[in-house]
């Protein structure tokens, strides 16, 4: 009796046994293959999911850290400190109140860019092709400061165009030596630019030297009125954004005295400033039209200067030369 009650204690403790063990491996089992099942636990579900959510890493929290307040506060906090500045605009340190800006700039006015006015003149050179604006105003900066020196034609063309050829400057007097003896309107005389089909930019330095020096040429003849009792008038034009400017210059001589007149007829409101042997002659005008102004020397000037304003075009003068000769 007793031996039949431990051998049914036995079988069922080894039941017991079994049962137990089989439910265990199972649930490892299950956890082991969650990646290739279609219903893994619901335990072993909810763990990986949240290591998917924090790049693997399960998410713990420390005592005291709540994400949602901190979340609010910050909101509360960004928010404030967005009305308090609304309110309350910083400043500039060359602010004392709160100044209104534009929206945009607009562009500057002619007035402002130098020799702006007098660029119109750049579509009156006789050229094979036209010269970039930012070449014809540094040319023309550099005539108007040689336009009074002494220097032979040559050596100015030289000086005048140097700058965009740095290092070149025998090649520079070799093409001024060309253009010097070919004529202006003739620039195919020079043999280097042959029917020219490109841009400035595109061509051969040589090229680019022998344009800018023919340039620079036109520029000094058109700046430049020699006058003689053989030839006492000399008229020249020059073209600017507001119209076209006609210079009409006469030289008497009488004895000792030496007479100028110079009648323009102006495309705006202008100034003439007359000046050489020591004396000057103003002549201002309200607007468009003629004006004149005369200058009366009682020895003969090497030069003179004639100094044409255009206040309303630009804030730079362009200056002229007389030379007189007997």
């Amino acid at each position: 009796m007793n031996s039949d009650s431990e051998s049914l204690q036995d079988r069922l403790l080894d039941w017991l046994l079994a049962n137990h063990v089989n439910t265990h491996e199972q649930k490892l089992v299950d956890c082991k293959e969650i990646d290739g099942v279609d219903n893994p636990p619901k335990e072993a579900t909810t763990l990986k999911s949240s290591e998917l959510e924090l790049g693997g890493t399960p998410q713990t929290f420390q005592l005291g850290e709540i994400p949602t307040v901190q979340e609010r506060f910050q909101a509360v906090l960004k928010r404030r400190l967005q009305i308090q500045t609304e309110n309350h605009p910083p400043l500039f340190p060359w602010e004392s109140q709160i100044v209104e800006y534009p929206d945009c700039v607009e562009e500057r006015s002619l007035a402002l860019s130098p020799t702006w006015g007098w660029m119109a003149q750049r579509s009156k050179l006789s050229l094979p092709i036209p010269l970039p604006e930012n070449i014809f105003r540094e040319l023309l900066e550099q005539c108007q400061t040689l336009i009074t020196s002494s220097l032979p034609l040559g050596a100015k063309l030289v000086q005048i165009v140097e700058g965009f050829f740095p290092s070149e400057s025998q090649t520079l007097n070799d093409i001024a030596g060309l253009v010097l003896r070919s004529t202006y309107r003739s620039v195919d005389t020079l043999g280097m630019m042959p029917n020219i089909q490109s841009d400035y930019s595109d061509l051969q330095p040589r090229q680019q030297m022998a344009l800018s020096l023919l340039a620079a040429k036109q520029l000094l003849e058109n700046l430049t009125l020699p006058v003689s009792p053989s030839h006492p008038v000399v008229e020249r034009q020059w073209l600017t954004s507001a119209g076209l400017l006609t210079l009409r210059v006469e030289y008497i001589s009488q004895g000792q005295w030496t007479q100028l007149h110079v009648h323009s007829d102006l495309p705006t409101k202008g100034i003439l400033k007359l000046q050489g042997s020591g004396t000057k002659a103003t002549a201002k005008s309200s607007g468009s039209g003629n004006l004149s102004v005369e200058l009366h020397c009682q020895q003969l000037n090497p030069t003179y200067t004639l100094e044409v304003e255009f206040p309303e075009l630009d804030q730079q003068s362009l200056l002229f030369v007389i030379n007189p000769t007997i």
